[in-house]
């Protein structure tokens, strides 16, 4: 095993109880009829790992032009790995094979519908990207380093539908991640430690 493998394996299970810190779950005002889905969290496996992020396309009927990890609803007979992994395979062309998985974190619901998981997975630093237009305008890989430093989660509040409520919004280089996204990745980071990444520390 990698030793970046070894420290976000320890890192994430030793974090279990951390439950939605960071996160907001919208099961109080999300319509009945839940849909399963997930996404993946891809870490490349480098000296400064990044993580992998997409813009989707303005054309997409759903939160169109925004920052997002690769995912997508869950198909007949897949969990939430299985799902993360094929639509990271469609929409950048990530060889399944070629992901170590770390974990799921707790499912949490989106206002839009969703009971969503997010999966965390290790991925090699040269892998091959090759984004389909139909479903990604364009991908970036941010550095783990900033994007789970909680003072760049600039918290904001915004109307969706008829209700005010929280977010979070991450910028880099021009990059906005906010919404779901960025809570994703503020869950994330009360559960990994930056500082314990970026030294090499596992333990603490």
């Amino acid at each position: 095993m990698s030793d970046l493998f070894e420290r976000l394996s320890h890192l994430f299970e030793r974090s279990r109880d951390v439950g939605f810190a960071g996160i907001r779950d919208d099961r109080e005002w999300a319509p009945e009829t839940l849909r399963d889905a997930a996404v993946l969290m891809a870490v490349t496996d480098r000296p400064e790992p990044g993580i992998l992020l997409t813009h989707r396309p303005d054309t997409m009927p759903s939160h169109p032009g925004q920052v997002a990890f690769p995912g997508g609803k869950l198909e007949a007979g897949e969990d939430a790995i299985a799902a993360a992994l094929r639509e990271a395979e469609e929409e950048l062309a990530i060889d399944p094979a070629k992901v170590r998985i770390v974990g799921s974190a707790p499912p949490f619901v989106t206002g839009s519908g969703y009971t969503l998981t997010a999966v965390l997975g290790l991925i090699p630093p040269d892998l091959p990207i090759r984004p389909d237009p139909r479903e990604v305008a364009d991908w970036f890989e941010a550095p783990l380093r900033f994007v789970l430093d909680q003072r760049n989660h600039v918290e904001k509040t915004g109307m969706f539908g008829e209700t005010e409520l929280p977010y979070y919004e991450i910028e880099w280089e021009g990059h906005r991640i906010w919404g779901i996204t960025a809570g994703i990745i503020a869950n994330l980071s009360h559960r990994l430690a930056w500082e314990d990444l970026a030294g090499g520390r596992g333990e603490g």
